[in-house]
């Protein structure tokens, strides 16, 4: 290590001797040899900005393609290496302006610490000669790294002169002179003096040495094409480190080497700003791509692993039931049927399909949830052929990737393309979609969210028409569609005909919007709630739980405003634990939620829409050429106003409400042309099923 050290030294003292036999002065001499690199360098800091330039530019196809194969790490490295060979990005080169500079460092102290061989260029004789009667004169360690250093300051010192003259090996006289005339002072600092030793004044430069380290940090994390980009954890660790180093080697080794780094620092500064006038960033880099990849990316986190906290995932407090469980789930063999559930809430979508299978076969459910609170644990203890499992957001990855059963059904849709893989494990594994709405496929969901499902229960004939024409028009595959119904609506319709709805003195006006953007709440709610307050009905505002949960201040504010007239015609409903007011309503107005078709399906009453916003996940719905249901129905199960329109709602509200028999018998004709097997969609759901696990044997 030594000899590569002597090595760079050398190199080095070929390019400082020059620069302080032209300024005289070592302090200077530094200076010039600083802006004399940084000149030399100039090609690989130009690689450098072009290389971070890549980086960057190509960041948002690697955010996306860590959304679409999430937790699948073994792709996402495949196909992250095929992008850095797209774009001839190269790893390293971040790393080796770090690389040059350590070089440089360890060559520069070399140099420092040993002028008599680097700069003044004396007979290695000689130079020990000379070290060894320093030590006799004065003392000094001879071993001692700055021993040098000693030599200089003694031969200045006319105690000593004579003892010097006297040496042999050379012209004395001459040589003595040229080490009086060597200049180490700088700005009244002596740059030989390491500041741990001397103290007093030298401590300025550790100081400034942080400080110019601080001022490198904030100008790149702020304006350096990659560090600009990077997370605050990286920024302010690289921050921390650099300032933690710099004030280190300007406390421990001589001021020379200090104001080479504080030079070095500030130089990079000017030389950082002047390549990004040279090559502008944002002239290669899509920043607003950057942002809308970085965010999705960042939601998928979050679903995943939950909140994040200085860029670690929170701990999940049930991860010891959660391990038992995964445990548990691989531990059984044979698994025929496996329901995946997100929270409790979908369990009524399964209900009326695992009640059927459990009635008319010996099998045992296997249900998956990333609820810890899912009801289907209290269910599984009186029924012991459901088998539940909590496996949270971020281990349901892996578990689904390493899947092993015959069938899988479903309600979340985008399989594949998020947090959610096909197993890997088997390839004959038959995965189901079962809607959790009566809408349209092609409108309501992402593009392509059911491309990697092999069957879906359809509500109704349209869905079919919608998947067909899907298919067709991007070539996908055919999947087995199922004419099943909407097991939702069956238990909706069953538990309205049979309950005992009370008697009301008013009617009852239901407002019950989305929570998306540009919602009733957020539009035109107040014009709303002014046209149709009266004395004949009972106005019912119930936000959609996610409104509440988002945007409580909003809804505060929207309850303060009509504070004075809360009470009997006016009511604000934030308990979402009696679903049964909505049935009790005689009309509901709401913009584009699905619980519209829900409520008129199973009531048989009207729903007033209000146009606000059109909530389409798919932009490109328009290219399968049909009418999403949640716009063709809206005329054929209610009436639709425009926001500009909101004052006509109170007559249209008193038109439906005086001819409910009409409306009656249009809606009970529209639920029969668009939702199969109406009172039976779990048996036929579990037909399927049964029929298939019985092909598998």
């Amino acid at each position: 290590m030594d000899t590569i050290v002597g090595l760079i030294g050398q190199l080095l003292g070929y390019v400082i001797r020059p620069c302080y036999m032209l300024t005289q002065n070592y302090g200077l001499a530094i200076l010039l040899f600083v802006l004399l690199s940084k000149v030399v360098l100039l090609p690989i800091s130009i690689w450098v900005q072009k290389n971070g330039i890549k980086l960057v530019k190509m960041q948002p196809e690697i955010n996306w393609l860590k959304v679409n194969h999430f937790g699948d790490l073994d792709t996402i490295a495949e196909k992250q290496a095929d992008i850095y060979k797209k774009y001839k990005y190269n790893a390293l080169a971040s790393v080796i302006p770090l690389l040059v500079q350590v070089v440089i460092l360890l060559g520069l102290v070399e140099v420092i610490y040993n002028p008599l061989r680097y700069i003044l260029c004396l007979p290695e004789e000689l130079s020990a000669a000379m070290v060894a009667l320093t030590g006799e004169l004065t003392g000094a360690d001879v071993l001692s790294s700055s021993i040098q250093m000693t030599v200089v300051n003694a031969v200045k010192n006319p105690a000593y002169q004579d003892a010097f003259l006297a040496l042999e090996g050379g012209d004395m006289p001459a040589i003595v002179a040229q080490l009086q005339a060597f200049q180490m002072n700088f700005l009244g600092l002596d740059l030989s003096w390491i500041p741990s030793e001397t103290l007093g004044i030298t401590l300025i430069v550790p100081v400034l040495a942080a400080l110019s380290a601080w001022i490198m940090c904030v100008t790149q994390n702020h304006d350096q094409v990659l560090q600009a980009e990077q997370g605050k954890v990286n920024k302010y660790g690289t921050m921390a480190i650099s300032v933690g180093l710099s004030l280190y080697l300007g406390f421990f080794v001589p001021a020379g080497i200090g104001l080479y780094w504080i030079a070095s620092n500030l130089i990079s500064i000017v030389q950082m700003y002047l390549l990004n006038m040279a090559i502008d960033p944002k002239k290669f880099v899509d920043y607003a791509e950057l942002e809308k990849s970085r965010a999705a990316l960042e939601e998928m986190e979050n679903l995943a692993g939950g909140k994040k906290s200085g860029g670690l995932f929170s701990k999940d407090p049930n991860a010891k039931r959660e391990k038992q469980d995964y445990k548990r789930f691989f531990s059984v063999l044979n698994k025929h049927v496996v329901f995946y559930s997100e929270k409790s809430g979908f369990w009524k979508y399964y209900k009326d399909i695992v009640e059927q299978l459990l009635r008319r076969t010996n099998m045992k459910i296997h249900y998956v949830t990333n609820d810890p609170e899912d009801q289907i644990f209290a269910l599984a203890e009186k029924e012991p052929r459901i088998v539940p499992y909590y496996i949270g957001p971020r281990k349901i990855i892996t578990l689904m990737m390493k899947l092993d059963a015959d069938l899988v059904v479903m309600t979340t849709p985008d399989l594949e393309k998020y947090q959610i893989k096909r197993s890997k494990m088997r390839k004959d594994v038959e995965y189901i979609y079962t809607p959790h709405d009566a809408m349209s496929i092609h409108m309501g969901f992402r593009e392509g969210a059911l491309d990697h499902f092999d069957t879906v229960f359809c509500v109704g004939p349209q869905q079919m028409e919608e998947i067909r024409a899907t298919e067709k028009v991007y070539g996908t595959p055919e999947k087995t569609l199922v004419p099943c119904g909407y097991c939702l609506m069956d238990d909706l319709v069953a538990g309205y005909e049979s309950s005992d709805l009370p008697q009301q003195p008013r009617k009852r006006v239901l407002i019950a919007p989305s929570w998306q953007e540009d919602n009733i709440l957020d539009s035109v709610i107040d014009e709303l709630i002014e046209t149709l307050l009266c004395d004949e009905y009972q106005l019912v505002v119930r936000p959609h739980p996610e409104y509440v949960k988002r945007y409580w201040p909003r809804m505060e504010a929207l309850m303060a405003r009509w504070e004075q007239k809360t009470g009997e015609g006016l009511v604000f409903e934030t308990d979402f634990s009696d679903s049964t007011s909505i049935w009790r309503s005689d009309l509901m107005i709401t913009d584009w939620s699905g619980i519209a078709y829900e409520y008129s399906y199973s009531t048989l009453r009207p729903t007033l829409f209000i146009n606000t916003k059109v909530k389409a996940p798919n932009p490109n719905w328009e290219k399968i050429g049909i009418t999403p249901l949640e716009i063709s129905l809206r005329d054929k199960i209610g009436q639709s106003l425009n926001k500009d329109e909101v004052a006509r709602a109170a007559d249209l509200a008193r038109d439906m409400l005086d001819n409910p028999g009409r409306w009656s018998e249009q809606i009970k004709q529209v639920r029969t042309e668009n939702i199969f097997n109406l009172g039976s969609c779990g048996k036929t759901a579990a037909d399927y099923i049964i029929s298939r696990l019985t092909k598998k044997k």
